[in-house]
């Protein structure tokens, strides 16, 4: 396929085609990260379905749950891109905040359900 009829255009169309095995490997990352969102977006409705607190806490549990999935399966399209970006144009790869917020919500899920089972 001609490099002028990808898309988006903002990542093929700079620097130079990068080694395959680089734009695979950056797939496969962004489809781990797809993996990850779905997983929490289905524990938020799993939360929600099975009743595990109280109705406020099992909302509000579910719905960031859910809202979290949301932004990290959105933020990975973004992430993917600025890696391919970065690796077209041989620079460091950029960093990320999505692992950050990954971690953070399944901490302090894991904190809110421990409240409610103690």
């Amino acid at each position: 396929m001609d490099d002028d009829h990808r898309r988006p255009t903002w990542v093929y169309g700079v620097g130079e085609e990068p080694d395959h095995r680089f734009s695979l490997a950056n797939e496969r990352t962004f489809l781990a990260w797809i993996r990850t969102s779905l997983g929490l977006i289905g524990s938020g409705a799993a939360v929600e379905a099975f009743g595990i607190a109280s109705p406020g806490v099992r909302t509000t549990l579910a719905g960031f749950l859910i809202l979290v999935g949301g932004v990290c399966g959105a933020g990975s399209s973004l992430r993917w891109a600025r890696v391919e970006r970065a690796l077209r144009r041989r620079r460091p790869m950029p960093a990320t905040g999505l692992t950050w917020l990954a971690s953070a919500a399944v901490l302090g899920v894991a904190i809110v359900i421990l409240l409610v089972i103690w």
